[in-house]
């Protein structure tokens, strides 16, 4: 599942095609819609944001298209009277002069408005945005030692949105090897270096994931890999899905573990517990 760097990414691609762009068309496939696409029709898209795996539509009237992927949506960008080749069902469509924004298979779907937006049942469980709310390191630090989160494991809080939105699997592996931090560890558990270093790494990992499509390894680490043509799946990441594989860093073999339900990779040096 497309993590929050992804997302990103996909509303900056919206917001170049619709952004300012008058709209010709609207429509959606849900009948309690019909009548806003309407009213939409001849309008303009001001901006188009991510939350978490979010996305948010936003237009010159003030109402705003919630939209969320699940397992399933995608948005697919194509060239006004050209239709994409798919077998998904088409769920909301944004039509300018010259392209076409077409959401398919996504099953979440409403209008609210700028004032009303915060009650939107998603977003009102959501933390901040690393990649869309200008989120800072002493911020990071601060909800790390909030009541809520500190007695928490780290590998359970970075996959909590409302800690912080838009960290998946890859990005918790990630986050906590740079940062030298086992997943069972509770942010109480750390010293102020330790939490700093940590608030820094979740993001600064998040950032990079999110300027290179998903890579989140060291330039220095990957090269080497690509180099002996290594696939892209085992340059990608530092750590995670290397299960078995040497440690950039040590040397030492990577293990895989379940934390939270979910796949974790961690060194066993680089990360004791």
């Amino acid at each position: 599942m497309p993590e929050g760097p992804e997302i990103r990414r996909v509303a900056d691609r919206l917001g170049k095609v619709l952004v300012d762009a008058p709209l010709t068309r609207v429509w959606f496939a849900y009948p309690v819609l019909e009548a806003s696409a309407e009213a939409l029709a001849g309008s303009r898209v001001t901006a188009v944001d991510s939350w978490g795996k979010a996305l948010l539509t936003t237009f010159a009237s003030g109402q705003v298209l919630y939209s969320h992927n699940q397992l399933y949506g995608v948005w697919r960008i194509h060239r006004a009277g050209q239709e994409p080749r798919t077998r998904r069902v088409l769920r909301a469509r944004l039509e300018t002069t010259t392209h076409v924004a077409s959401l398919y298979s996504a099953s979440d779907i409403s209008l609210w408005t700028i004032d009303t937006l915060h009650e939107q049942p998603f977003l009102a469980r959501l933390g901040p945005d690393l990649l869309t709310h200008d989120v800072t390191v002493a911020q990071i630090d601060e909800r790390l030692n909030a009541p809520a989160f500190r007695r928490r494991g780290l590998g359970g809080l970075l996959l909590d949105q409302h800690f912080l939105a838009g960290i998946g699997n890859y990005l918790r592996s990630e986050i906590l090897f740079y940062a030298g931090l086992p997943p069972k560890k509770r942010a109480s558990d750390l010293t102020v270096d330790q939490r700093w270093r940590l608030a820094e790494e979740i993001l600064r990992t998040t950032h990079q994931a999110y300027r290179e499509a998903g890579v989140t390894n060291r330039p220095a680490w990957r090269e080497t890999l690509q180099r002996a043509g290594a696939t892209r799946s085992r340059w990608r990441h530092a750590v995670f899905n290397r299960a078995g594989l040497a440690c950039h860093a040590c040397g030492d073999q990577i293990l895989k573990e379940t934390i939270a339900s979910r796949r974790l990779y961690r060194c066993p040096i680089c990360q004791p517990d």
